[in-house]
This record gives structure tokens, sequence and C-alpha cells, in this order.
């Protein structure tokens, strides 16, 4: 299985991915304390129900995370050479324990690299939505992806 060479992405394009993960008390806290975010909203469930939530939220970066991963197989997999930056990262809803997230991608631009030849440039928009078709997450992404190997053109 591999993702999608340079060539074969068309600009427009949604994806929506099949993949779906329950989020769980245990990914939160584990996330959250890896990366040692010690704010109290993500591990404190007393504090949590203070809040305007009443509960404690999914770390927030954790559900980047989540949903651009959903992509992986079907468009990046051994294809990517690496991200190149984020930009417009929204949560325009909570995440909580129990919810369950999926992602869809929508192919934005993209153009030839100017310093390399065996590669080009993609902008992804991702999306995540929980369980009640809530949008949850959107961020634009642009990756380095390689272009398809002279090999491959030739056998073709």
């Amino acid at each position: 299985m591999r993702g999608l060479y340079f060539e074969e992405f068309e600009i427009g394009k949604v994806y929506r991915h099949a993949f779906r993960r329950t989020v769980t008390e245990m990914d939160n806290v584990l996330f959250t304390s890896l990366t040692m975010n010690v704010a109290p909203i993500h591990l404190d469930a007393e504090y949590a129900r203070t809040t305007i939530h009443g509960r404690p939220l999914v770390n927030s970066l954790f559900t980047v995370a989540l949903i651009g991963a959903f992509h992986v197989p079907e468009l990046t997999m051994g294809t990517t050479l690496g991200n190149l930056g984020y930009e417009e990262v929204r949560f325009p809803a909570p995440v909580f324990h129990g919810d369950t997230l999926r992602g869809e991608t929508t192919i934005v631009d993209k153009r030839r690299s100017e310093s390399r030849d065996d590669s080009g440039i993609v902008w992804f928009e991702h999306r995540g939505y929980n369980q009640d078709d809530v949008l949850v997450m959107s961020c634009k992404r642009a990756g380095l992806m390689l272009r398809t190997p002279a090999a491959e053109v030739a056998a073709r």
C-alpha cells in the first residue's frame, strides 16, 4: 500500500477517510502527560467540572494529530517527504472522552518544487467531525510529496 505521488493529486478532490476512532480518557491523559501539558482542564475532573464544559476536554493537539493521521494510508503512506507547515488550525467545537472522530481531506492546491526535482508541494485541508457530524477541527497543511519515480513512469 502506498499513498499518492505528486502527479496523482487532483486539486479540489475530497477524500472521506474510512478510519474512525473513539477517543478515550487514556488517550487524553497519556498524550497530555507525554507532552507535559499540565493544564487541569485536560487532567483534573474536579477542576473541569467548574469550567463552561463541565468535564475534561481532550487535548486539542491530540485532536490535530489524530485527524491528521486518518489520511496517511490513502494519501501519503511512503510518498511524503515531510510536513512544511500548518496554518488556520481551528477548533470550532470541543472533543470529549467517548467522542468518535472521523476525517476528510480536500486537495487545495499543488505545485512542483522549485528546489527539488523529485518532489512537489501539495496543500491539504483536513477536517475532523465527531459522531454527530459536528466539525471539531480544521486546518490547512503543506506537504512535500514525491513525484512519480522515473523508473515507474518508464514501466507504464
